[in-house]
C-alpha cells in the first residue's frame, strides 16, 4: 500500500507530506483502524537500560517533534517511540526550505534547526496521549541560548520531562544548531555529563523512579574523539548512547541535485559510517553501556549488521519515509534477524 501512496507524497514538498502523514496516522488511530491497516505489533522482547521493550526497533527523534502522533506511530509496530528534539521554548527553526529529498540515494538532507512548539506543549501532548509504551524524550537547547549557557536549557528539559519519559536523550550532535557539536568534546562534555548526572540522581530520589540518561552523538568523529567520549560516558555512568545523528559528509552523493544544500545527511549514504561508529564505540565501551543504532537502516540486512556491530536497540527515520511501515514488519519477522538478535540478548 505504501508503495502506491509514496509517489503521491513525494509530489508534495517534504514538510507538507510530513504533516499530511502525521495527520493521517492520527486519524487512522482515532478511527481504530490501525490494526486493520498495519497488523499487530511483533513480539521480540528485550530488556535494555532496565526497561522492558516489546521489540528492539524504535522510531528515531525528528519525525514526531511535538509528541503529536505518539499513538499513531506506535500502532505501526514500533517497540518504542522517541519524540523531539524539543527545546525549552518554542522556536521556528531555520528558514524554509530546509528539508530535501535525494531519492536516487534513498537519502534526506535537513537543516530543520530544532523547530518545535516548546517543552510545555510536548508534555501536554504526552499527557493527553495516555501512551503506555516505552517513550524517549529527546531534548536540546534553544538556538538563541549562548553555548556557555546550554547546560541550563538541558537542565530544564531534563527536570520537566523526567516524570513523563521512559528515557531522556541529550541531543548535542545535531549539525543544524550553531556550535552545538562542541558540547561533545573536552571540558564542555565533562561539565555537561557531571551536571546532568547529578540532576538525574536528584530527580530519581524525588520521584522514586529511575529514568535512564542517553547521549546522542555525531557520526563525524575521529577515533580519538570517539574514545574520549566513550571514556566519559563510562566515567559518569551514562545509561545509553545513540549512534548516530546525521552527517555533514556528502560522500557518495556529491554529484546529485541538492546535495550541496547545507544540513545533515541521513539515509542509505549514512549507513557505513554510522555502523563503523557503533562498532568502534562498542569496542571502547566494552559492552558496559548499551548502544542504540540509528543511521541508514533501510532493510533487514542493515538491521542485522547494526546488531552485529554491537547495537542493543535500533531506530529508523529515513528508512520509514522511503519504505513505509512494511519495513518494520520486514525486520522484526525476518528469521535471520530474530535468531541473531535472540543470541545477543
Amino acid at each position: 500500500m505504501y508503495q502506491l501512496i509514496r509517489p503521491l507524497l513525494f509530489q508534495l514538498p517534504p514538510e507538507k507530506s510530513h504533516t499530511l502523514t502525521l495527520n493521517a496516522l492520527s486519524f487512522v488511530y482515532r478511527l481504530k483502524l490501525s490494526k486493520l491497516l498495519f497488523g499487530k505489533s511483533e513480539n521480540l522482547p528485550c530488556t535494555v537500560m532496565g526497561l522492558k521493550f516489546p521489540n528492539p526497533l524504535g522510531l528515531a527523534a525528528g519525525l514526531d517533534k511535538n509528541a503529536a502522533c505518539i499513538q499513531g506511530f506506535s500502532a505501526l509496530g514500533f517497540g518504542f517511540i522517541e519524540v523531539g528534539t524539543v527545546t525549552p521554548r518554542a522556536q521556528f527553526g531555520n528558514a524554509q526550505p530546509r528539508l530535501f529529498r535525494l531519492p536516487s540515494a534513498q537519502a534526506l538532507i535537513n537543516r530543520m534547526g530544532f523547530n518545535n512548539d516548546g517543552l510545555d506543549n510536548l508534555l501536554k501532548n504526552i499527557k493527553k496521549s495516555n501512551f503506555q509504551g516505552i517513550l524517549g524524550v529527546n531534548i536540546g537547547k534553544n538556538a538563541d541560548t549562548p553555548l556557555e549557557n546550554a547546560i541550563n536549557d538541558y537542565a530544564v528539559g531534563l527536570t520537566q520531562s523526567y516524570p513523563y519519559a521512559s528515557y531522556i536523550v541529550i541531543n548535542i550532535s545535531s549539525p543544524n544548531t550553531s556550535g552545538l557539536r562542541k558540547l561533545q568534546y573536552d571540558d564542555e562534555f565533562e561539565l555537561l555529563l557531571s551536571t546532568l548526572k547529578k540532576q538525574q540522581v536528584e530527580l530519581a530520589n524525588k520521584y522514586d523512579k529511575y529514568v535512564p540518561l542517553v547521549i546522542k552523538i555525531a557520526p563525524d568523529l575521529t577515533p580519538l574523539q570517539l574514545e574520549s567520549i566513550a571514556k566519559n560516558l563510562l566515567a559518569y555512568q551514562i545509561d545509553g548512547v545513540i549512534a548516530t545523528n546525521s552527517t555533514l559528509s556528502r560522500e557518495g552523493v556529491a554529484h546529485l541535485p541538492q546535495a550541496n544544500e547545507i544540513g545533515g545527511l541521513s539515509g542509505e549514504p549514512l549507513f557505513a559510517s554510522s555502523t563503523e561508529i557503533v562498532k568502534q564505540l562498542y569496542h571502547y565501551l566494552g559492552g558496559d553501556i548499551p548502544i542504540i543504532a540509528s543511521g541508514g537502516i533501510m532493510n533487514v540486512q542493515d538491521a542485522v549488521e547494526k546488531i552485529q556491530a554491537g547495537a542493543s536497540l535500533l531506530q529508523i527515520y529515513t528508512g520509514l519515509i522511503y519504505h513505509g511501515h512494511p519495513l518494520i514488519k520486514d525486520i522484526l519477522t525476518d528469521t535471520r534477524f530474530c535468531q541473531f538478535f535472540k543470541q545477543t540478548v
